[in-house]
């Protein structure tokens, strides 16, 4: 019996020992502190679908530098490069989205929508020659020598570029081989509007709008030709037309908002190149004209000058050194005290311009002195009495939009979206190691 229970005891010590032992197991310190392991790199096509999620949340800056990171994982890959000129082109950034498109070019002479956009971002910069140069090495490829969106393109560019007889040839072209292309039909209304014949501009708009009456340029064609002939009710309802039609048509909200300018409604035409710019990022004339609607509103809220102040601002990322752009954007930021430190550079620079009068040299240097003392003894900003009187003219004509043709808005778009049809392909296998 006792042997017994010696034996139990010993058990019961023995397991209480072996509880023990694994309650006091701890993992060595060398493992607690071990960091954690580096997080996978991604592939190119979770890089690629990464950005499509982050454009099409409008969080641009990070689908940028996803496109970006997508670029430099395949420098061959055709769609990094020419998402990255979307991505840019959307953030009004004409000069970057044109060497992503460029490089994209490059890659692959034949991709499409490459083309395109390459060649309307030419046109927004005022590059005719570059764009025409384009289409015209485009056309030179095998069966593409009668591309109607080529053509139409094509036509635009030589007509902004004031070479009528060859836009003419162009687009009659084109009918030649499709005689009920209505696009083609507006392009040549376009070229003889641009020469001053209305009449027949008219009589051509409106052949154009039997073969389409649901086309919204056709309507705002017909617009710009009615403002010409200073019939200026019909003008605004054929604009009215074109948006009815379709909300999302820019064009027609930036001829709706510079007839409200021109009668001084500020209000309206506010809202008019709000929606306009917010349809299309790249419209230089469009946010000119937004922020003169903005700086006509400065006297009775000032606010409204620091947001002129922005908007032209938007202009001279689009089109640097514009000098109506940089003497406004002066001007309506030193409206108030809180915008005085933008306002001076502006200004400065505005006074030193070929074009300012000796008299508006006269109004800047009293500005800045003015902004100087009140900088200096921190007393509130004036009224702005002594901006310059003269306001700038609201632009009814041709220069307010690039109005190309409906074939071209489809294959390029207002506002283009990313390439997200195709997954990237693979990265080539590395080449194995040399044995030794």
């Amino acid at each position: 019996m006792k042997i017994l229970k010696a034996a139990l005891v010993a058990l019961a010590l023995g397991t209480l020992a072996a509880c023990t032992t694994t309650q006091e197991v701890v993992k060595p310190v060398e493992d607690v502190n071990k960091p954690p392991p580096p997080p996978k790199e991604k592939t190119a096509q979770e890089l690629f679908d990464q950005g499509l999620a982050e454009f099409d949340a409008n969080k641009l800056d990070e689908a940028k530098a996803t496109f970006g990171k997508l670029a430099e994982k395949q420098p061959t890959l055709v769609s990094a490069h020419y998402n990255s000129g979307v991505v840019a082109e959307r953030q009004s950034k004409l000069a970057e989205a044109e060497k992503h498109y460029e490089a994209a070019y490059k890659l692959d002479p034949n991709h499409r929508k490459t083309l395109l956009n390459l060649g309307r971002i030419y046109r927004l910069q005022d590059k005719f020659e570059k764009a025409i140069t384009l289409y015209e090495e485009a056309l030179k490829a095998p069966g593409a020598e009668f591309d109607v969106a080529l053509l139409n393109n094509l036509t635009v560019a030589y007509r902004l570029a004031k070479k009528f007889d060859k836009a003419e040839l162009t687009a009659r072209r084109v009918l030649a081989r499709t005689k009920d292309n209505a696009d083609a039909y507006k392009n040549l209304s376009l070229i003889y509007y641009d020469q001053g014949n209305y009449k027949l501009a008219e009589f051509i708009s409106a052949n154009a709008k039997k073969l389409d009456d649901k086309d919204p340029g056709v309507y705002n064609n017909l617009g710009m030709i009615y403002l010409k002939i200073d019939e200026r009710r019909l003008a605004l309802g054929q604009f009215q037309k074109s948006v009815q039609l379709n909300d999302k048509f820019a064009p027609g909200h930036v001829n709706i908002g510079a007839m409200a300018l021109s009668y001084r409604d500020y209000e309206n035409a506010e809202r008019s190149f709000a929606k306009a710019t917010s349809l299309d990022p790249t419209s230089y004339d469009g946010f000119l004209a937004y922020a003169w609607a903005l700086d006509g509103q400065k006297g009775r809220d000032p606010k409204k000058g620091a947001l002129a102040g922005q908007a032209f601002e938007k202009v001279l990322a689009l089109k640097a050194d514009q000098p109506d752009a940089i003497c406004g954007a002066g001007w309506a930021y030193a409206v108030e005290k809180s915008g005085f430190d933008r306002a001076v550079p502006f200004l400065e620079k505005c006074k030193g311009l070929p074009g300012t009068s000796t008299q508006d040299q006269q109004l800047i240097d009293a500005k800045l002195k003015g902004i100087a003392a009140m900088q200096k003894s921190g007393a509130p900003a004036p009224a702005p009495a002594d901006k310059p009187k003269e306001k700038p003219k609201a632009n009814t004509g041709p220069s307010m939009l690039d109005k190309v043709t409906d074939e071209a808005a489809k294959e390029e778009g207002a506002a283009p979206a990313p390439e997200g049809a195709a997954a990237p392909a693979p990265a080539p296998a590395p080449a194995p190691a040399p044995k030794k």
